[in-house]
């Protein structure tokens, strides 16, 4: 729960139980969007669905959004927000390594684990081949820990990479993200598929 659970607002037993709660939300609106169907996603990779890639990007503009205005009232403090370290070698490996096992696979954990707990044999193979990646990656890092820990960047944010104030990085994204949708409509008017 982000500033919650650090600044002690909240106990910790709170702070399960609210992820419990968000989590039981999440899933149920993931399966109530279908995405708990592995044509869904893999539906994007060929062409003909792009609903995951709509749904990404209205999520990633509403939370750009959401902090930058929570920022700019004072609402939120965005020096206490978290940002995974960026080591560029081992993202861009794991992101071919991922994004392969997404269409191989059909889903990504979390639509995996909303498929599993109704019942798709399907899902349970993904996270079955997930699992064993977390332990061949674990049993192994010695292997992979140079790749892993290579062009270590800090925890930069794009719009400082770029050197661009957060409101124009904003724009470019939310103008990024009208183009994806008009290419969504185009992709699945150009590759339709009856219905699945």
């Amino acid at each position: 729960m982000g500033p919650l659970i650090v600044n002690e607002i909240i106990s910790p037993d709170t702070n399960l139980f609210l992820a419990f709660l968000i989590g039981i939300g999440f899933g149920f609106v993931l399966e109530s969007s279908g995405f708990s169907s592995s044509r869904k996603l893999a539906g994007m990779f060929y062409g003909y669905d792009t609903t995951v890639l709509k749904v990404f990007f209205t999520a990633a503009i509403t939370a750009l959004l959401g902090m930058l205005f929570g920022s700019l009232f004072g609402w939120v403090d965005l020096s206490l927000i978290y940002i995974n370290p960026t080591y560029l070698h081992s993202a861009i490996v794991g992101g071919v390594i991922m994004g392969a096992g997404f269409i191989m696979g059909g889903f990504c954990p979390g639509t995996a684990f909303c498929a599993i707990s109704i019942g798709k044999l399907d899902a349970l193979a993904f996270i079955g081949g997930l699992f064993l990646g977390i332990v061949a990656f674990t049993e192994g890092y010695p292997m992979f820990e140079e790749l892993y820990k290579a062009e270590f960047m800090g925890t930069p944010t794009i719009n400082e990479v770029l050197n661009l104030p957060r409101g124009l990085f904003s724009l470019g994204m939310i103008l990024a993200a009208f183009g994806m949708f008009w290419v969504g409509d185009w992709a699945e008017k150009k590759f339709p598929r009856e219905e699945y």
